[in-house]
């Protein structure tokens, strides 16, 4: 973690935030985003809600009320809905996700905390909950993390309060729609991110192939940021500089706590 820290810091990158996945990693995430001057969200990832005990809810709820005043805790998250993995798709994985995601929102109002949300094939389910646990004024704040739905979709995220998280995935020449909206959307919609270890920009990418054969995925890193965000500036005509700033200012926005850290 150290000399990852200090390459990402070398190239630009002066913050970091860490989600938490599951409960065994919240006091971890904690602690790292205190040593480096970072930040933390504290939740349970749907890909982790088959291994997450009945009161692993009841655990999130009790770190949320105890890190409260913490200003280095900055979201719940990662939460969210994953329809892309066959076992999360079917009974009974799919109703218990969809528990633990209700039931974190539920939390987020509680705390009047901000959303990272895990959105893969899920986008309209995830917003369909929004809306009905919205309703009576309340206005949601985050961001739809590594964000690849439809411009529909995109425009209703931002319409409820979110911002639209781009990674490595906008980088590949392939992914047309991903591209087109980094191109076209507001420009106050926009973050830029890693998801480091995942999401591999196209310079990292090892395919199939070679990756059967025994090449191994090169992991993906904080301080890829810079260049993601150069793929994106010059997708929208922008200085790098300016794209820079922007996105800055959009995650202090989605994420009001990062604004005093970033001083």
């Amino acid at each position: 973690m150290p000399e990852i820290r200090v390459q990402a810091a070398r190239l630009g990158v002066v913050h970091c935030v860490i989600p938490a996945v599951e409960v065994a990693n919240f006091d971890v995430v904690r602690q790292l985003a205190h040593i480096y001057h970072d930040s933390y969200c504290l939740g349970i990832h749907p890909l982790y809600v088959a291994q997450a005990g009945d009161d692993a809810l009841a655990v999130l709820d009790a770190a949320l009320q105890a890190h409260a005043a913490d200003g280095r805790l900055v979201a719940v998250g990662e939460i969210g809905l994953d329809y892309f993995v066959p076992a999360l798709c079917q009974s009974p994985l799919r109703e218990r996700q969809e528990q633990f995601y209700r039931a974190q929102l539920h939390l987020a109002k509680k705390y009047a905390m901000p959303l990272v949300l895990h959105v893969r094939r899920s986008a309209d389910v995830l917003l369909k909950h929004l809306r009905e646990l919205g309703q009576g004024g309340w206005r949601w704040s985050g961001i739809a993390h590594a964000f690849n739905g439809s411009e529909a979709q995109a425009q209703e995220f931002i319409r409820l309060g979110f911002k639209l998280g781009f990674g490595g995935a906008v980088t590949f020449e392939r992914a047309l729609r991903l591209r087109h909206l980094a191109r076209v959307l507001p420009q106050d919609a926009l973050v830029l991110e890693t998801d480091a270890p995942d999401i591999a920009p196209q310079w990292l990418y090892t395919p199939a192939e070679l990756r059967q054969a025994g090449v191994a995925q090169a992991a993906n890193t904080p301080a890829e940021l810079p260049r993601i965000g150069a793929v994106v500036a010059a997708l929208r005509a922008m200085a790098v500089e300016d794209l820079a700033a922007a996105t800055t200012h959009n995650a202090c926005q989605a994420l009001p706590r990062l604004a005093p850290l970033l001083v």
